[in-house]
């Protein structure tokens, strides 16, 4: 049986982007966390994301800019398998990503049986299988920062979730890295 993995950069006051759609310029980003994130990448989970999320990482993560600047993290990114989950998206342009639609829920139960797979932000896909008990670790990457507006995380959930903190570690840059499983 595969895993689930969130992972998420939220504010202290529970912004996961800020007011403009994707934005996460707030977000402390130092060499720690660089490798952090070229150590997570090597995982060969597949990556799942919303249209908006994956539109903003499939503008980025190509360019000439994103392999000079993170060589061995852009690579990753880009070999990596990837689902984007839309209703409207027909075709992706991004190398190894599929497009899927319809009854999600079913298709990534039938996915998770042999697949480890991580939602990177993608807060409305997060709450979505939050809702169905599908994820099986949160990882939060709590920024120390404050921002006026922008979309909450879990914004829509009905239920409650409840979360057991199984390990945590903080960056230079006063960032900590938060793992949640639920109870």
């Amino acid at each position: 049986m595969g895993l689930i993995t969130s992972f998420t950069f939220i504010t202290l006051n529970g912004f996961f982007e800020g007011v403009q759609k994707g934005d996460i310029g707030w977000h402390k980003h130092g060499s720690e966390e660089g490798e952090f994130a070229s150590e997570s990448a090597q995982s060969n989970n597949t990556l799942l994301f919303g249209r908006i999320t994956y539109g903003h990482m499939a503008s980025w993560w190509p360019t000439p800019q994103a392999l000079q600047s993170t060589p061995a993290l852009a690579r990753s990114m880009n070999e990596s398998d990837k689902i984007v989950f839309s209703n409207t998206m027909t075709s992706a342009d991004w190398q190894n990503t599929t497009v899927m639609g319809g009854d999600i829920i079913s298709k990534v139960k039938t996915l998770k049986q042999d697949k480890n797979m991580t939602i990177l932000g993608s807060g409305s896909i997060l709450t979505l299988f939050s809702e169905h008990r599908l994820i099986d670790e949160y990882q939060f990457m709590l920024d120390p920062v404050a921002i006026g507006g922008g979309s909450t995380l879990f914004q829509g959930l009905t239920k409650q979730l409840d979360l057991q903190l199984v390990s945590s570690r903080q960056f230079k840059s006063g960032v900590i890295l938060l793992n949640y499983k639920p109870l």
